[in-house]
């Protein structure tokens, strides 16, 4: 997939792909602004909250550093069968607003079909798991304090600007769940400084962080946060844990009653078993399964009595593994294996491209069987029906199969 934001990213970084990514701070500005304006402006995030059902935590509000409790924001619309639904009090929130609040929406991916298709990009690009939060700060509000985060991001500054400071770590990679706390920030001020609309900061894992508009009066600033989540050696062990199952030296009780010798043994035989999980089983082959068996993300089911099927996307998690063999062609992603006759191929690789086809114009480069071949994929639930609301979130980003 070819998402202009990915490439923007990179030109403005100086990375050539996303080997960088979570090996040292970085800062650049993306040059076409439209790139930017398009995925998200503050308007568009307010009407999204408008019309969406949310709820504390994903949805949240701070005030003097404080976060206010979500009564003072949300309302409980009652339904006549007396269901309640939280929904945004927008007379409040625009009251918080205009005295200067932050506003943050976890997975804004969620809900919005821009936001969607980016952090698919994303996470085609970079092969981990990607969401998008989104921080709305107005006048000279104060931000978080010091802090620092268990995943590598990426901040793209949409709207208005804000103040950052970036330091060092002081605990090299730490983790969520950690063998230590992580409380005292490091002495390192790796960068300080005002971003505006288009800037881009990649702070890795643990790099300590703060942004704020306290001081700056009247104003705004939006940013989009890209999280990704990648795997560490932690991950595979836990991974190796489960395929430990199979092997019946595992199962088996560990013994506290026996003789010191034949625990001793016990030992030895489990260690063996171990060393030998672990040359089976390395990392890259837990990276490859992780990708390949991740389920597709959530998305419209396609139903024939509504209509035929006339535009599609390929909504795997990551890439699919198209792999040509004697007069086949295998595909694998979201956990399934699909083999075909190779002359299917150069449909699958229009319809697993990553970009919205329409299936009429790309018949002109695939075929007419590409149809056909469409419907399996999307059975299959490798690709998905392109909604006119799914299109809109590919619309001046990635473009479409034909045009």
């Amino acid at each position: 997939m070819e998402h202009r934001l990915v490439r923007a990213v990179e030109m403005a970084l100086g990375w050539e792909g996303p080997g960088p990514l979570g090996k040292g701070f970085a800062r650049g500005t993306i040059s076409d602004l439209d790139v930017v304006t398009r995925l998200l402006t503050p308007p568009r995030l307010l009407d999204l909250i408008m019309r969406r059902s949310l709820a504390n935590p994903q949805f949240r509000l701070f005030k003097g550093g404080a976060e206010l409790h979500p009564d003072m924001y949300l309302d409980r619309q009652v339904t006549p069968r007396g269901q309640a639904v939280p929904m945004a009090d927008m007379r409040r929130l625009g009251a918080l607003l205009r005295e200067g609040a932050t506003l943050v929406l976890d997975q804004s991916n969620v809900f919005d079909p821009t936001m969607e298709t980016a952090c698919r990009a994303m996470q085609w690009w970079a092969r981990e798991h990607v969401q998008a939060n989104v921080y709305l700060t107005t006048n000279d509000a104060s931000g978080f304090d010091l802090h620092w985060d268990d995943h590598d991001v990426l901040i793209v500054q949409l709207a208005g600007e804000k103040q950052w400071e970036v330091r060092g770590v002081s605990r090299p990679v730490p983790m969520f769940r950690d063998a230590e706390r992580n409380n005292t920030p490091s002495e390192e001020v790796v960068w300080t400084g005002t971003v505006k609309p288009g800037d881009v900061l990649h702070i890795p894992r643990g790099y300590w962080h703060a942004a704020t508009r306290a001081g700056r009066g009247g104003g705004h600033s939006t940013h989009v946060t890209f999280s990704f989540a990648k795997r560490t050696g932690v991950s595979w062990l836990t991974w190796l844990a489960d395929w430990s199952r199979q092997e019946e030296v595992f199962r088996h009780d560990l013994d506290r009653w026996s003789g010191p010798e034949e625990q001793r043994s016990r030992q030895r035989m489990l260690g063996a078993a171990a060393a030998r999980l672990v040359e089976a089983r390395g990392p890259a082959e837990f990276l490859r399964r992780r990708e390949q068996e991740a389920p597709s993300g959530r998305h419209v089911p396609f139903l024939d009595i509504f209509g035929p099927l006339e535009a599609v996307a390929c909504i795997s998690e990551f890439p699919p593994l198209i792999r040509e063999g004697e007069g086949t062609v295998l595909v694998a992603a979201a956990g399934k294996e699909l083999t075909f006759a190779d002359k299917a191929l150069p449909g699958l690789r229009t319809l697993l491209s990553g970009h919205p086809v329409r299936l009429d114009e790309a018949t002109h480069a695939a075929g007419t069987g590409i149809k056909a071949l469409a419907k399996i994929l999307v059975e299959e639930e490798l690709c998905a029906t392109l909604t006119p609301a799914l299109f809109s979130g590919y619309t001046g980003l990635v473009t479409s199969v034909g045009s």
